[in-house]
């Protein structure tokens, strides 16, 4: 998908934990994760899990990474 000024903003609206619950349970093919749109989508997570890898890991156990 291009990314589009209206689906940038979208992306750095959402948390860290309403992106990581959007990459783990998207359906396979969402257009959110193909191209340029993709590639910001995993550009902004990692930038948020940099700035604060406890909020990111905290989010994660809460989605059941740890079961």
């Amino acid at each position: 998908m291009q990314l589009t000024d209206e689906n940038k903003t979208y992306i750095d609206s959402l948390s860290v934990e309403a992106l990581l619950d959007r990459v783990r349970f998207a359906p396979i093919g969402d257009p959110w994760f193909k191209g340029e749109t993709g590639t910001y989508w995993m550009k902004r997570l990692a930038e948020l899990r940099n700035a604060n890898n406890g909020a990111y890991v905290a989010a994660s156990k809460r989605m059941g990474h740890d079961q």
